[in-house]
């Protein structure tokens, strides 16, 4: 919500409401970056890590917004980002001017001349964001590494002076009042160690993927520049922090991390042996493992193998969209958005919900000449540029069907605000009878039972299009079934232990013919295209 006309959202915004979050059932909200920055990639570039963007208002703001959280029992996450700065922030200009202090702050190299006495990078190591990940300083005639955008230096984490201040950042936000912090991009912290190399960074190899350009961070297999060994142990001494403050007044202080990685790397980030790690390494499964052409199958098998793999006794987490990635109506389809939505919310463990996603907002459309994301500039490409940014995901939040979608009585928002705004926003969905936001509000109350909170788990894919899984507790028993095809399906759920007789509805998505209180027999239930259902077994 932006509460002050320029087209931004801020945190007085925010503040404004957190009721709504309070209505929906909502424990905690995660902010993105609100640091000062100068915003090259959303505040993702930090200059400053203990001062408010004056964009998106002060620190007394932010305050304000703590204790009204407070006073409604939600609890406040801010993301953190040490992985890397602002080329603007004091620490890179003193050291690209080698302040004694600073000047192993920053990962810097030497480049080389070519046949033609052409300067080049050290190696051929590609950012994220495409193109090299190395950029020439003149002030100090060598390269800084940046893993993501050229303003986004990576910091030396194997500097023990570096690790510290990151440990003072997040001790500085926590006795602030913040309930946790989410590590951004945590499989990036580490470089592999240049020293076993000779004293230079070896290139990576390629990955011989067809159709990749050489520009492309796909062209690359990055085995020296993720998923390092020592990344485990950095997450350990940060989780440190963490309980340190939660010891001192029995006020448990979340750590999450944000990994694109392997499952079994993922994982990990629960903590081993003598590492503590995170208490919500982010789970990826619904949006790396699952696309368009996905079947039952295809989810019993996203869904249960992290329950697989994950340590026994610590939570699952389940997250169906970030500002990173495609929203689930469009991913997908508009139809399976409350599917997914029972899909995050019942699934035994906790519940991740990106804003828009409970009403089931759409991809906007955000043309080149707008676009603002650094990821979609970089490709150079007017056309295909699309592929890739993360601009639709991030348009302004649908409140009415006012001006624009009342999120700001500016004249232009920051992006553009998606399509159908008019239809799918909070003010509709609150006072129609059926709605994605009331099949959410409905799930975010039925989780808090013994049987979601507690219970024992069991899946089935009863064919290829439902799939379909029991949460139980003693003897209260529910199934959650969902057709994720295009056609009319029947099943049987007497293939569920205990099992059997009638079975009473409790929620059923928007477009489904059947509502609250309705029987259905377990020996024969038949599922229009796109309907998902929760039922109780009538004891």
């Amino acid at each position: 919500m932006d509460s002050d006309g320029d087209g931004i959202g801020d945190i007085i915004g925010i503040t404004s409401r957190l009721e709504y979050l309070k209505d929906l059932g909502v424990d905690a909200t995660w902010i993105s970056p609100i640091y000062k920055s100068p915003m090259n990639d959303f505040g993702y570039d930090v200059s400053d890590y203990y001062s408010i963007q004056p964009e998106f208002g002060t620190m007394e703001d932010f305050e304000q917004l703590l204790k009204k959280a407070k006073e409604l029992n939600i609890k406040v996450v801010l993301e953190f980002v040490p992985n890397h700065t602002s080329n603007e922030s004091e620490w890179f200009t003193k050291s690209s001017h080698r302040d004694e202090y600073y000047n192993d702050w920053y990962i810097w190299e030497n480049g080389h001349l070519d046949a033609n006495g052409q300067r080049r990078p050290p190696n051929n190591w590609i950012s994220v964001f495409r193109k090299s990940a190395w950029h020439y300083s003149p002030s100090r005639d060598q390269y800084y590494l940046h893993q993501f955008g050229s303003a986004q230096p990576d910091l030396n984490i194997r500097n023990p002076v570096v690790v510290e201040e990151l440990k003072n950042i997040i001790k500085y936000w926590l006795e602030k009042g913040v309930a946790g912090m989410r590590i951004n991009a945590a499989n990036h912290l580490v470089e592999t160690d240049k020293d076993i190399f000779g004293g230079r960074y070896p290139d990576e190899p390629k990955t011989g993927t067809p159709g990749v350009m050489n520009e492309d961070y796909e062209y690359l297999n990055h085995v020296y520049t993720k998923d390092q060994e020592e990344t485990y142990d950095l997450l350990s001494q940060f989780r440190d922090v963490f309980d340190a403050i939660t010891l001192r007044d029995n006020l448990t202080r979340i750590m999450m991390t944000d990994a694109y990685t392997s499952i079994k790397n993922a994982v990990r980030y629960y903590g081993e042996g003598i590492h503590s790690g995170a208490h919500i390494p982010m789970n990826y499964a619904l949006i790396q493992d699952l696309n368009k052409e996905s079947d039952a199958r295809d989810m019993k098998y996203a869904v249960d193998r992290w329950l697989t793999y994950k340590p026994l006794r610590k939570p699952a987490n389940w997250v169906t969209g970030t500002h990173d990635k495609s929203r689930v109506a469009s991913r997908f389809r508009p139809e399976l958005v409350d599917a997914f939505n029972m899909l995050v919310l019942l699934l035994p463990g906790i519940a991740i919900t990106y804003m828009g996603e409970e009403i089931g907002m759409v991809n906007g459309f955000v043309k080149w000449t707008e676009t603002k994301d650094p990821i979609a500039c970089n490709t150079d490409d007017p056309i295909n540029f699309v592929d890739v940014s993360r601009d639709p995901v991030r348009t302004p939040f649908q409140w009415s069907n006012g001006k624009n979608a009342g999120f700001s009585d500016a004249e232009r928002t920051w992006l553009p605000l998606a399509e159908g705004y008019e239809n799918i926003n909070v003010a509709n969905q609150r006072s129609a009878d059926r709605s994605h936001f009331q099949v959410y509000r409905t799930l975010t109350s039925l989780r808090l039972r013994p049987a979601f909170r507690l219970g024992r788990y069991e899946s089935l894919a009863l064919s290829h299009d439902v799939f379909a899984f029991k949460r139980w507790y003693n003897d209260d028993a529910y199934i959650v079934i969902m057709n994720v095809g295009r056609t009319y399906q029947i099943v049987n759920l007497t293939a569920f232990d205990l099992i059997f007789g009638n079975l009473e509805v409790e929620v059923s998505s928007v477009l489904s013919s059947r509502t609250y209180s309705d029987i259905v027999q377990a020996n024969y239930l038949d599922l229009a295209a796109d309907e998902a259902l929760v039922l109780r077994m009538q004891v």
